[in-house]
């Protein structure tokens, strides 16, 4: 039987106990799971009971029928559970994703809407979910992202057929404040000091963290990645460094897009420091961390490693700039040093070229200040100007 389009029920037939076939039909409505038996099934050669067609045209009818009364008692919070039942299920979205709408979802969503029917929210609903969210002081990115899970809860019923149409589809997402153009860095005699500034020697984190804040600095890993990285990641021989996972909210997971399964060169600096690390690590099996607890193998605690990076910034005197900003002093050294935009694209994991690209203008640029060089230049004695700087004459 060809698959039937999605939100149109299920047609099949059931004997019962003296052998007479009859039509049932089963679909999903109001969050709920109906059943209802159709009518009896056509025999060959008779007049009586229904073909496959008049049963399909009955249960259409039925589904029909039965909806308005149904739809009435699906709440947000229903529909959403099998929204996201369904996400897991189905499309299998990540557990930090799920994880994110659920919170989502308990916070927000359910508080505001309470146990309003779905059908009876509307476009200036949505809008006035979205401008409450924001006088709570949640930031745009939050309440955007808030927008698009509704949007995609609303589709999801369109397409069960609960509603009409979807009521996200026509309110715009809030306008986000102008970023900040500025990238925070570490130069490099910056990355110097904090290096000088973590005592290897110091246990049980000294050895573990100068080889992770130089291995982040010299490769542009994120934090997860970092975090997640084992020694068979390492690749001596071939002299790269294969990103294959990340760790994020206390479980491994797939990186953080398509493009973020990468390799990025292993430079000679960083081979040494990790080679000193695995002689000086009692975890030295190809599945163990390179970056894990020195003491006990486990990942190491996120806000922790934060702190301790803040403490060695302190330590060296060093202006404030976030655990990720390691990232971007990779980014900018590698676009001055001349790093095509493709392949630090293709380094950095960045999905999209206009993520990167934020490091463009540290890229050199020789030819162009000649180009203004020549422009300006003072002509030589005796030299006639190739630009005339008189006023025209009336």
């Amino acid at each position: 039987m060809a698959r039937r389009s999605y939100g149109s029920g299920r047609l099949y037939v059931r004997s019962d106990a003296a052998g007479k076939e009859s039509w049932y039909g089963t679909w999903y409505s109001g969050g709920q799971r109906i059943k209802r038996k159709i009518g009896p099934k056509r025999e060959r050669g008779t007049r009586d009971g229904l073909t496959a067609a008049q049963a399909e045209r009955e249960l259409q009818r039925r589904m029909e029928a039965e909806r308005p009364v149904l739809r009435a008692r699906l709440t947000i919070g229903k529909a959403a559970g099998l929204y996201l039942e369904h996400l897991e299920n189905v499309l299998e979205r990540k557990p930090t994703t799920l994880g994110d709408y659920r919170s989502m979802l308990r916070r927000h969503v359910e508080p505001f809407f309470e146990d309003r029917p779905l059908e009876r929210i509307d476009a200036d609903q949505i809008r006035r979910y979205l401008g409450a969210k924001k006088r709570e002081g949640l930031a745009t990115k939050t309440v955007t992202n808030q927008l698009v899970f509704l949007h995609g809860l609303f589709a999801f019923a369109v397409k069960r057929r609960w509603l009409p149409a979807n009521p996200v589809a026509g309110v715009e997402r809030p306008r986000a404040p102008a970023a900040d153009p500025d990238i925070h860095y570490l130069d490099l005699d910056e990355l110097e000091a904090l290096l000088r500034a973590v005592n290897i020697g110091e246990e049980p984190f000294g050895a573990t963290d100068h080889a992770l804040y130089l291995t982040a600095a010299m490769t542009g890993l994120r934090q997860g990645e970092l975090i997640a990285l084992r020694w068979v990641d390492v690749d001596w021989r071939a002299g790269r460094i294969r990103v294959r996972r990340n760790f994020t909210r206390q479980a491994f997971g797939t990186p953080k897009s398509k493009r973020s399964s990468r390799s990025v060169p292993l430079a000679d600096r960083v081979a040494g420091g990790l080679e000193r690390h695995f002689k000086g690590s009692a975890y030295q099996g190809d599945d163990d961390l390179v970056f894990c607890h020195p003491q006990t193998g486990h990942p190491l605690d996120a806000s922790k490693l934060r702190k301790r990076y803040k403490q060695a910034l302190k330590a060296a005197a060093l202006r404030p700039v976030r655990f990720h900003d390691l990232r971007h002093t990779f980014g900018t050294r590698c676009a001055a040093a001349g790093v095509p935009m493709r392949t630090l694209q293709e380094w950095m994991g960045h999905r999209d070229i206009k993520t990167t690209l934020i490091y463009a203008d540290y890229a050199p640029s020789a030819q162009e200040n000649e180009m203004v060089e020549r422009a300006f230049a003072r002509p030589r004695a005796g030299a006639r100007a190739s630009v005339s700087m008189r006023e025209p004459e009336p």
